[in-house]
């Protein structure tokens, strides 16, 4: 507890120590200094020279305070060998902060962000991106959910590379009050190693099958049927009397 009279001491050691200080500071008294009960009382801006030692800086209530430096603001929480342990620095360029661990948290403590050496957590209901790029991800992402915001649409895109979905049980893709849509420039491929891939819907159309070249006799039919090469490709024949896909193995070469 700092008495009246420890004050009175501390600021003659100051005067002897600072003659400058004691001509600006008080000149008409105390000036813009208070001794309380509770320490020393500044009141309106005041400029540190040198640097300034307290267990405790705070401002008058209801009042903000504020730190103004030409250049940046810097603070250090040191151990008792006087090592730096976290750094914050504000600056002209940038806001840069050392440390361990970093965590942002609510005024109820729920984490909403935390970043150290080996994971980054974002604990919010919902992680959203603004830019008009999206999210760009140069290695793996993992989350057991992606979605878009109702009734806006939902890219997963991979300009120059492979887009590659995988998952210890399964993948579900869901498009419930719209069209889902799968393009790519080469190769399209659905894999399945122990189970198997389900096309469940009230009508599949493969418009873009190759043809036969068998054509029947007699009146031109609409129907076809699917025939499957031995190396899996697909084709239509028109339907005969009996399969003529036999007739038609050409388009497997």
């Amino acid at each position: 507890e700092i008495t009246q009279d420890l004050a009175i001491s501390v600021l003659k050691c100051w005067l002897i120590s600072f003659p400058m200080l004691s001509l600006s500071m008080f000149q008409d008294g105390m000036g813009n200094l208070r001794i309380t009960e509770k320490g020393l009382k500044l009141e309106g801006d005041s400029e540190f020279l040198q640097p300034l030692y307290a267990k405790e800086i705070q401002s008058r209530p209801g009042n903000a305070l504020y730190f103004k430096s030409a250049r940046n603001v810097t603070v250090n929480i040191l151990n008792d060998q006087t090592k730096v342990l976290t750094q914050l620095i504000t600056g002209p360029k940038a806001v840069e902060a050392y440390g361990k661990k970093f965590e942002v948290k609510t005024v109820s403590g729920k984490l909403l962000f935390s970043a150290d050496d080996n994971e980054v957590v974002v604990g919010a209901e919902r992680l959203r991106v603004l830019g008009a790029e999206g999210t760009v991800f140069p290695k793996s992402i993992e989350t057991p959910n992606v979605r878009a915001d109702p009734f806006k649409e939902l890219r997963l895109e991979s300009p120059t590379r492979a887009l590659v979905m995988e998952a210890p049980k399964g993948v579900e893709i869901n498009a419930e009050a719209g069209n889902m849509e799968a393009t790519c420039r080469t190769e399209l491929r659905l894999e399945s190693k122990d189970g198997e891939i389900k096309l469940d819907a009230a009508k599949i159309r493969l418009p873009r099958l190759p043809h036969g070249s068998y054509t029947p006799t007699g009146t031109r039919q609409k129907v076809f049927e699917i025939c499957v090469c031995a190396n899996g490709r697909l084709f239509l024949s028109q339907a005969g009397t009996g399969s003529t896909c036999q007739i038609n193995t050409s388009v497997c070469l």
